[in-house]
């Protein structure tokens, strides 16, 4: 099986460094808007099933390549963003610091850390690992890649404990824009080897948004 994981489009809160990822969560930027249509024809490989998350950004980014393949995207909730707790909402460097530090943390290995007022490693991998499967189980097994579209901490952290040929500092040295994609081959069952790591959008550097505070993209 193949994974293709591409970080949604642009959002108000990636603009301004915000850390968003309660329920719905924000729609996309006129930028993002345009990652999003511009992926439709960026991937060129076929695509067997589309897996959105539960947050409305991921919807919205997918929407155009959905219409493009005539494929109707599932969603699956445990692949939403890693929770931020007590820094909901907030931008302030210290705030961002140590969340980008909790999931650093857990890509090391550290998975008893928890966030402060929401999950542990443990919880996030686990509802993480749980999604990817259920999304597999749905797609059909030679029509080509499951292209899931999810978050930038969640892509990050989930690929430098699942995949096998690297190890946590190669993702937490990497950044992934929006509309950034990793590509992962492998199975749930035997383990993942990445692929292929495209930080910038996929339809291209021009997309990017380098005034944007964004920290995880640029983590």
């Amino acid at each position: 099986m193949r994974l293709l994981l591409i970080r949604h489009g642009q959002t108000p809160d990636n603009v301004a460094g915000a850390l968003g990822t309660t329920i719905p969560g924000p729609v996309l930027t006129a930028l993002g808007r345009q990652q999003a249509a511009d992926l439709a024809a960026a991937v060129t490989e076929p695509i067997a099933a589309i897996a959105v998350s539960s947050l409305i950004r991921t919807h919205l980014t997918a929407a155009p390549l959905a219409r493009h393949r005539r494929i109707d995207p599932v969603e699956f909730d445990g692949l939403r963003e890693i929770e931020a707790g007590v820094y909901e909402g907030r931008h302030d460097p210290a705030s961002v610091t140590a969340y980008l530090r909790t999931f650093a943390a857990w890509a090391a290995g550290d998975l008893d850390t928890r966030m402060p007022g929401a999950e542990d490693g443990h919880t996030f991998f686990d509802r993480y690992d749980t999604a990817v499967a259920a999304a597999i189980d749905t797609t059909p097994s030679s029509d080509g890649p499951l292209a899931i579209v999810s978050h930038g901490a969640a892509i990050r952290t989930w690929v430098s404990r699942r995949a096998r040929n690297i190890d946590a500092s190669f993702t937490m040295d990497r950044f992934l824009q929006n509309t950034g994609m990793v590509v992962l081959e492998g199975t749930p069952a035997s383990g993942w080897d990445l692929l292929s790591w495209q930080g910038e959008p996929v339809a291209g550097a021009q997309l990017a948004d380098p005034t944007a505070a964004d920290p995880v993209g640029k983590l």
